[in-house]
């Protein structure tokens, strides 16, 4: 196991705390290696509960959940008999790990654990850890990336807590193509290369979209009903999201955002959706092999009409909605929290927005175009 590790293994090894926070930037190894951590403190133990917890289900089940049952997997300990995936339980050489999801309050407010482990905890608020907290004997690891403030800065200064900052140099086994992508945001804003590229808390300064808020769902009526695309695969993911109109606002769901997805893979999410030739799906324009793909596999997909200006056409559009960003949709709520307008040499927001943190927000724009052109839009003023 440790021919894999990184520094953040050692850290939990050589820690006594019980606070282990794991401070950091992108693609640091910091999940991945507090899971390796984990399993090899289970085959030292027996007898013992680890609860590893993030926000909702989904999103524990497509980061900290899958990642732990690879990792058991490419090192041939995974026992399929074991494994109570109903549950989302695993047994380790007689220890319980459960992963659960902070809405599930009875399980926070439930059974007691010997180690904790909350993933991205700047999700969650200080009542949720306090619950966990007093329910956790022996240790508590929390990771995040440092894109606000939050709870945890009362944590990390006690003199039971051992506190550590990595960046992506701290994985060796990160591909380089993906260190390329990384070291690219050190040219595209100081505020992202901050937080992302070294893992320093810092405020995303500049953001694009300020009239969202959050509902717990898609509304059950709406004036009509559209369906966003943007493509990607290795280095940006494939997002949908779906959209409607219900009152005067603009409410948006995300459904797809993942790495890797070939258009055969899009098409079973659609059909796993419910989507058929009678849902309207906007995609974009510069993939047209891709389009005609999923049209031929009964998928009414079109490519949006970009025209001159199409992206400040399209945040002008959106900006003039309320927009209601429905259930967990954790990705799209990162997304118009930190995309952003270009600053010039003098630090003076200009009316140009950075590509980056802007899939699933695309897609939505791609909807906008569509559904929602009006004259004389893209004419916006950063204010």
């Amino acid at each position: 196991m440790n021919s894999e590790a990184n520094i953040v293994f050692e850290h939990l090894t050589d820690s006594d705390k019980r606070f282990i926070i794991e401070q950091g930037g992108t693609r640091s190894g910091k999940t991945y290696n507090i899971l390796m951590w984990l399993i090899s403190y289970c085959f030292k133990n027996t007898g013992k509960t680890i609860t590893i917890c993030r926000k909702t289900l989904p999103s524990l089940k497509g980061s900290a959940y899958r990642d732990f049952i690879e990792i058991l997997t490419t090192l041939e300990y995974y026992e399929a008999t074991d494994h109570n995936k109903t549950e989302s339980f695993y047994s380790l050489n007689g220890n319980l790990i459960e992963f659960i999801a902070i809405d599930q309050a009875q399980k926070i407010r439930g059974r007691k654990r010997n180690v904790l482990f909350i993933n991205e905890a700047n999700e969650i608020t200080y009542e949720d850890f306090f619950q966990l907290n007093m329910r956790t004997t022996d240790r508590v690891i929390i990771d995040y990336n440092p894109s606000e403030e939050f709870w945890v800065e009362q944590i990390k200064v006690r003199d039971d807590a051992d506190f550590h900052i990595t960046t992506y140099l701290d994985n060796p086994f990160l591909p380089a193509v993906l260190v390329r992508e990384i070291e690219r945001i050190k040219e595209i804003d100081a505020d992202y290369w901050r937080v992302y590229g070294l893992g320093l808390q810092g405020y995303i300064r500049g953001q694009i979209f300020m009239n969202w808020k959050e509902s717990n769902k898609f509304p059950d009526s709406v004036k009509w009903t559209c369906y966003g695309l943007d493509f990607g695969f290795t280095n940006d993911p494939t997002a949908l999201v779906k959209v409607g109109i219900s009152d005067g606002e603009l409410h948006v769901e995300e459904l797809i955002y993942e790495h890797g997805l070939t258009n055969d893979d899009i098409c079973e999410r659609l059909r796993g959706f419910g989507l058929n030739r009678t849902d309207v799906i906007v995609a974009d324009s510069a993939e047209p092999k891709s389009i005609e793909e999923i049209y031929r596999q009964g998928f009414n997909v079109r490519g949006v009409t970009k025209g001159k200006d199409s992206i400040l056409n399209g945040i002008d559009i959106l900006k003039r909605q309320p927009l209601i960003v429905c259930g967990e949709s954790l990705n799209l709520k990162k997304e118009f929290k930190n995309y952003k307008w270009q600053s010039d040499k003098n630090g003076n927001h200009i009316n140009k927005p950075i590509d980056f943190y802007n899939h699933a927000l695309d897609a939505l724009r791609y909807v906008g175009l569509f559904k929602l052109k009006i004259v004389n839009a893209g004419k916006y003023t950063v204010r």
